[in-house]
């Protein structure tokens, strides 16, 4: 992961950790077509976050990621 994308990716899960998200509105908030900022999908390769139905949430990872990185 980058040095540029990781703060990206801190945001995107405190963003996600503030209120339940529906699949379609993380989509639609976070998802980019430029190939050097992809938070979503390095998120979710990452382990990160994981689809619930159709909420995503935080995984153990992803808030191990939050707690690693001040």
């Amino acid at each position: 992961m980058t040095d540029t994308l990781a703060p990206l990716i801190r945001d995107f899960l405190e963003w996600l950790d503030r209120q339940p998200r529906t699949h379609a509105e993380v989509i639609e908030s976070w998802r980019t077509s430029c190939p050097r900022l992809p938070v979503w999908e390095e998120a979710t390769d990452n382990g990160y976050v994981a689809r619930k139905g159709r909420q995503v949430e935080i995984t153990a990872r992803g808030r191990a990621f939050l707690e690693a990185r001040p």
